[in-house]
This record gives C-alpha cells, sequence and structure tokens, in this order.
C-alpha cells in the first residue's frame, strides 16, 4: 500500500548553484506539501551512513566525498502516492535522460550531480526521514 510522504534531498551542487528556492517551487507546484525542512551539512561519516546500501558500489567513497562537500536540504513531503509521484516528478538520474519538465532536466549538471535526492519506495522513504528528523 502506497503511503503519502516521501524524502528528498536536495544535493550540494544543486545548494551550490542557488536553486534551493527552485526546486522547492517545482516541488509544491507537483502538488506536494512541505512537511518537514532542514539546511544542513553531512559529515563523511554521516554521508556514509546515509549510503551504507552502496558501500560496496566502486562509486561508494566519491558519493560519500561529494555528499559531504557542501551544505544540502533534506526534506519531507507529502502528498497521496507521494513517493511514485515524486520520481516521476524528479525525472532520470541521467539528466540527458530526463523528460522535459522534471527537476534533474531542468537543474541536474550529470549522473552524479544530479541536484535531488528521492526515495524509491515508502519503506526508504521512512528509513531516510528518520535518518534525518529522528521521529
Amino acid at each position: 500500500m502506497a503511503t503519502n510522504r516521501t524524502f528528498t534531498m536536495i544535493k550540494p551542487d544543486a545548494v551550490q548553484e542557488n536553486h534551493i528556492g527552485g526546486i522547492l517551487h517545482m516541488i509544491e507546484e507537483g502538488g506536494f506539501r512541505i512537511v518537514e525542512l532542514q539546511k544542513l551539512s553531512l559529515t563523511s561519516e554521516r554521508a556514509g551512513q546515509f549510503y551504507a546500501v552502496h558501500a560496496e558500489r566502486p562509486f561508494y567513497n566519491d558519493l560519500v566525498k561529494y555528499m559531504s562537500s557542501g551544505p544540502i536540504v533534506a526534506a519531507v513531503l507529502e502528498k497521496d502516492n507521494a513517493v511514485a509521484d515524486f520520481r516521476t516528478l524528479i525525472g532520470a538520474t541521467n539528466p540527458a535522460q530526463a523528460a522535459e519538465g522534471t527537476i534533474r532536466k531542468k537543474y541536474a549538471k550529470s549522473i552524479e550531480a544530479n541536484a535531488v535526492h528521492g526515495s524509491d519506495s515508502d519503506e526508504n522513504a521512512q528509513i531516510e526521514a528518520d535518518f534525518f528528523f529522528g521521529k
């Protein structure tokens, strides 16, 4: 059963490029309500914990370095069918393949610097939100 909440992170590249407002505007225009929001910096250790599921992948160390390279914005979003609808709104991981009108098409620079994270399941949305907001 789909829940009505998901988690997102505006990544360091998009924060550095001053895209927080534009991304949040697209989220709200997409029918999402921002339930919780915080801007923070991840330490390497904290980024490593968040992405621990990828620890054995070849890109893990670069991902941790990137995610701890500058501030991020973490948010919990609410809407019916939130996870699936948000995945549609953010677009494909590769911005070159992302559909027009998606966040990544507009703001992402590359597969690695792809502007936003979006939870891929209801279960992960809860885990990721708890990681940042400690519910």
